[in-house]
């Protein structure tokens, strides 16, 4: 059974900062790319980062240079280290694995920037 566990998220200031952290069971987690996706009301889900099996990053263009993903293969888990936090990156923050055919996703966790 695959389970995609986030946590991490909260209320922050704006300017502040939060990591968000996604540990997975049931996959061989090295093998899968990963990312983080994050979906406001009434929008569309969207990508924030991802990481390959190999380490290679890409990042939306809203939060590069604030946001950095990272994955660690001997925990199962990818991080989300967000930065400078803007009242627009206030949503839903969803963990995503992906490999060959097999795509999972996590619960979701509330990120919100307010003063």
């Amino acid at each position: 059974q695959v389970q995609l566990v986030e946590s991490g998220g909260g209320l922050v200031q704006p300017g502040g900062s939060l990591r968000l952290s996604c540990a997975a069971s049931g996959i061989i987690f090295s093998r899968y790319a990963m990312g983080w996706y994050r979906q406001a009301p009434g929008k569309q889900r969207e990508l924030v980062a991802a990481i390959s099996s190999g380490d290679n990053t890409n990042y939306a263009e809203a939060v590069k240079g604030r946001f950095t993903i990272s994955r660690d293969n001997g925990k199962n888990t990818v991080y989300l280290q967000m930065n400078s936090l803007k009242p627009e990156d206030t949503a839903v923050y969803y963990c995503n694995a992906k490999f060959s055919f097999r795509d999972h996703w996590g619960q979701g966790t509330q990120v919100t920037v307010s003063s």
